[in-house]
């Protein structure tokens, strides 16, 4: 527990540092859906779909897809394992040279706990990112020369609290909010193992156990790999989990 107090406490305070003359602000908008489909008492398939949009919606930030195994254990837990497609487009003020395509393993687990109105969330993810080493050759045509590898480890502590009633229950209106730190290990981690945090505050609706909509902030501040470069982005986020039960 004291280590994932420190964790927390480094990455809000990368949240509101402000150490670097090249930092820029931008505003973006991420639309989303999540998944998990129950196919019998131990496993379910994730699925999930995030469109990211920066100028707020004028143009593509980023295509992110996610697919996964859920294995359902005792005591409210859960571990995945699954595959991202995720395609990155230059963007901002400090932008990539070109759209990018990056392919990611990833392996999860969940431990959901409540107190009274608090239900908590806690959700420890690792990657191993595989990310095409792209660039524009003279013609301004893409060229890609293989891929690097990169891993990172993600801890997101997530608080859910109902507003209109005393339970997280069917058509209850609720509070979110969530701070998660990106900490970048192994080989190619050179200026930074900051890689970003986000901090999210929303309002939601739960229709059911299966079927919720959130609206929300998030501020994500990127620390860039040369170590110089920061994005503080401010990001509308608009959620839909729909699950579906096949037992």
């Amino acid at each position: 527990m004291k280590n994932i107090f420190l964790i927390l406490i480094i990455g809000l305070g990368f949240q509101m540092s402000n150490v670097s003359a090249q930092t820029v602000t931008q505003t973006d908008s991420w639309w989303m859906y999540f998944g998990n489909h129950r196919i019998n008492e131990k496993l379910g398939l994730h699925t999930e779909y995030q469109f990211r949009r920066s100028d707020f919606a004028t143009n593509w930030q980023q295509s992110l897809m996610r697919v996964g195994l859920d294995y359902y254990l005792p005591n409210k837990t859960m571990a995945t394992v699954g595959y991202g497609w995720i395609v990155s487009f230059p963007y901002g003020e400090q932008p990539i040279a070109v759209a990018t395509t990056e392919h990611r393993i990833w392996q999860q687990f969940v431990l959901n706990q409540n107190i009274g109105r608090f239900y908590f969330n806690h959700r420890y993810r690792l990657e191993q990112r595989f990310i095409e080493k792209a660039s524009l050759d003279t013609n301004g045509e893409k060229q890609v020369d293989g891929f690097k590898f990169r891993q990172r480890a993600r801890y997101r502590f997530l608080v859910t609290v109902p507003i209109t009633k005393k339970t997280l229950e069917d058509n209850t209106l609720f509070f979110a909010a969530y701070d998660e730190p990106f900490l970048g290990f192994g080989k190619g981690i050179s200026t930074n193992f900051l890689d970003q945090n986000r901090l999210y505050f929303a309002l939601g609706w739960r229709f059911d156990k299966d079927f919720n909509v959130q609206l929300g902030y998030l501020s994500q501040r990127v620390m860039k790999s040369d170590g110089v470069k920061i994005e503080n982005n401010n990001t509308m986020q608009l959620g839909l989990t729909y699950n579906l039960d096949f037992r």
